[in-house]
């Protein structure tokens, strides 16, 4: 009984009127929103530039302001505003902001264990749960990846607890590039092979030194090839499986050798088989 009546010493009586005034207090503030909200779009919306984008980013500011000045109103009419209380109601906010946040704080300590081991560093090529991209720039929680559509992906260092990293090229600059061919099964396997890897042998963009392979894996709708070579710079890898799968295919064109017949319902799956 007496851990209830101090309990209950924490909150303020709530009659009429301070029901009241947190109803307008309520109302005053979604208004407040509504309105900041509306009107900072509407002057972004006639800006341009590099402007533009900085009213946009005052949005969800302005918003947190007003909340935080709304509780800042609303609480001392809820709680007895006294030390012995505020040291309670602060040490309750801690405790739900520090189980709020220990994503956060994992991300942070993944960071620092990132910057030991060296997963990806800028520069390298990598992909994180399906985000391909190359790697700009190494935070304190987040590691900033661009794609090849020049989107800009923050994926946050937790993902290193769970996740597995491909990293392609891994601080250097050799990084493996793949270009298939799907081919009809009857022809002469030795040529092609040949062809292909003169293909490579001629590109503009090969980084001589580094092997040259081809892969035929026989599949049941015929035979899948595989070049696997180095451009010389990683960021050239796409215009690279490009010149190869360009020009191999008007060399295989040219010497009458057919692409591979699927069923109108076939499909394949990342590993070149036909469902």
């Amino acid at each position: 009984m007496e851990d209830q009546g101090q309990y209950a010493k924490l909150f303020n009586e709530m009659d009429s009127q301070a029901l009241i005034t947190l109803g307008l207090i309520l109302v005053s503030t979604t208004l407040l929103i509504i309105v900041s909200q509306r009107g900072l779009n509407w002057v972004a919306n006639r800006l341009h530039g590099q402007v533009r984008f900085r009213v946009f980013a005052l949005v969800p500011l302005t918003r947190l302001l007003i909340l935080i000045a709304a509780l800042a109103i609303a609480v001392p009419i809820i709680v007895e505003p006294s030390l012995r209380n505020m040291v309670t109601l602060l040490g309750a906010i801690g405790l739900a902001i520090g189980f709020a946040l220990k994503d956060y704080v994992s991300s942070l300590i993944a960071g620092v264990v990132s910057a030991v081991e060296l997963p990806y560093r800028p520069g390298d090529w990598v992909n994180i749960e399906g985000t391909y991209g190359e790697v700009k720039h190494v935070g304190m929680r987040t590691v900033e990846v661009q794609t090849p559509d020049d989107d800009m992906v923050a994926v946050p260092h937790l993902k290193l607890w769970d996740s597995a990293i491909y990293n392609a090229n891994n601080g250097g600059t050799s990084l493996q590039c793949v270009a298939s061919f799907y081919l009809h099964p009857e022809h002469e396997a030795g040529w092609v092979r040949k062809a292909l890897r003169d293909v490579a042998l001629t590109s503009a963009y090969l980084k001589f030194g580094e092997p040259i392979i081809v892969v035929a894996e026989e599949k049941p709708w015929g035979t899948h090839y595989r070049i696997r070579a180095y451009p010389v710079d990683p960021r050239q890898q796409f215009l690279f499986i490009t010149d190869l799968t360009v020009r191999g295919k008007a060399v295989l064109s040219a010497a009458g050798i057919q692409p591979a017949l699927l069923p109108p319902d076939a499909a394949l799956d990342a590993r070149g088989a036909a469902s």
